[in-house]
């Protein structure tokens, strides 16, 4: 049975969510934040990549989703958001595991089934998803909903993570072919 990890990053709270799939079953496993409140950025990435590396050695999880990066009006913002996207995913892929990436579109369409759902939506959902009795802090609910979207569209390799990784090829062609020479 896959034990899936879902990240929401965060240069600040870092969410992550386990879950368990068993066919169409989704258990809850564990969920909450890695807090990098106080450091300076290298520090809060250094926090960020042995945060995601101890959950990841403690529950052993087969497979992983992260939330992709946003492009946010404050440029700054979004560099801090895709430094410690990237220090999560390099835990994750230091520990061998894969990793697929979904945007908050896609999660928000797989788990509440309207890809502009708002916050409060997707932690109902979650909440209904998972039976649990208690709501999720925000960001660990949007980990366990990356979590819910990679097992929604899971198979090892999703269709959907196909065609995120051919980017311009799924129509059956490269981006750059359609220049001449």
């Amino acid at each position: 049975m896959p034990l899936i990890i879902g990240i929401d990053p965060g240069s600040r709270l870092t969410g992550y969510g386990i879950i368990e799939k068993d066919g169409q079953k989704l258990t809850f496993v564990d969920a909450g934040t890695i807090r990098t409140e106080t450091t300076e950025m290298p520090e809060r990435l250094k926090r960020i990549f042995a945060g995601v590396e101890r959950i990841v050695q403690f529950h052993g999880p087969t497979e992983a989703a992260v939330e992709q990066v946003f492009m946010a009006q404050n440029p700054d913002s979004a560099l801090k958001l895709g430094q410690a996207r990237g220090a999560a995913i390099a835990a994750l892929v230091n520990l061998d595991l894969q990793v697929a990436e979904y945007t908050a579109r896609q999660i928000k369409q797989s788990v509440v089934g309207y890809g502009a759902a708002d916050k409060e939506q997707v932690q109902m959902m979650v909440m209904k998803l998972l039976n649990l009795s208690i709501q999720p802090q925000q960001d660990a609910a949007d980990a366990l909903a990356a979590a819910i979207c990679h097992a929604h569209a899971s198979g090892s390799m999703s269709k959907l993570a196909v065609l995120n990784a051919l980017g311009g090829m799924a129509r059956g062609r490269s981006r750059n072919s359609s220049r001449r020479r």
